[in-house]
This record gives C-alpha cells, sequence and structure tokens, in this order.
C-alpha cells in the first residue's frame, strides 16, 4: 500500500477526532442524548471524550515519534471500540421514536463502519500492517 494512502487515512482520522471532540466539549448535550443510562457521570464522560479525541487526533498528527503515533492509533481505536454501545443506544432510542429519527439509512452503515474505524486508527498510525504486508522479494538475489 502506498504510503499517501495511509497518510491521507491518517489525516481524515485527525480532523474526524479533533471535530468530534471539540464537538463534545462544545455541545455536550447532543452526546447526553444518546448515553446509555448505565454510565456514570455521563457529563464528565462527555466532557473526558472530548478531550482523549483531541489529545489522540494530537497525538496522531505530531511528526516526532512514530511510537506515540502508535500510541495514540490504539488509543483511538480503543475509544472506538468503547464508544460502541453509545451508537448502539443511540440506533435504538431513534428506532423508538416516530418517524426513527436518523433511520436505518444512517444506523446500519454506522454500524458495519465502527469496525473499520478501529481498524484505521490502527492501519494508519503504523501500529499494525494488517492486512497489508510489505512486498516479498522475487527472486533468490533479492534476498541476499
Amino acid at each position: 500500500m502506498k504510503p499517501q494512502v495511509r497518510a491521507s487515512v491518517r489525516w481524515f482520522l485527525i480532523l474526524l477526532y479533533f471535530a468530534a471532540g471539540v464537538v463534545h466539549l462544545v455541545n455536550p448535550a447532543v452526546f447526553l442524548m444518546i448515553m446509555p443510562r448505565w454510565v456514570a457521570a455521563p457529563g464528565f464522560v462527555i466532557h473526558a471524550t472530548g478531550v482523549a479525541e483531541i489529545a489522540g487526533a494530537i497525538a496522531l498528527a505530531q511528526p516526532f515519534s512514530s511510537l506515540l503515533r502508535k500510541i495514540a492509533g490504539a488509543c483511538l481505536a480503543a475509544y472506538a471500540l468503547c464508544v460502541w454501545p453509545a451508537n448502539i443506544n443511540h440506533l435504538l432510542i431513534d428506532m423508538a421514536l416516530p418517524g426513527s429519527g436518523w433511520g436505518l439509512a444512517y444506523h446500519i452503515p454506522r454500524m458495519f463502519l465502527q469496525p473499520v474505524l478501529i481498524w484505521a486508527a490502527l492501519w494508519a498510525s503504523g501500529a499494525i500492517e494488517w492486512p497489508f504486508r510489505p512486498s516479498l522479494p522475487n527472486t533468490v538475489s533479492e534476498i541476499r
């Protein structure tokens, strides 16, 4: 895979997570509506996730440490996994509303794209190579 593709995915994630983090801090009410009831201190959790998203985006953007970028990718992937229950809760809330809120056309792709977002954070940060591998040598002379 070309390095430009990885860099493009990384910068897409940087912009996505930075913008999402800002929205968490500026307009937490949007997220309070979809927060599962079992989450303790939902206001604090929303603000903390906003800070985490911004910090992850900054760590993913910094050019000085590939290790820090890999850690940021792993943390953002874990974050995307942890917020999945809120996405499921949002789907259930919307489907219970008259008119179905945002509707299945929004929620079904969102559910299927969450694993892609998790993978993208890991891959774009360089934490994993899967499913891409460095090209193997074609001949014995290339091995030497």
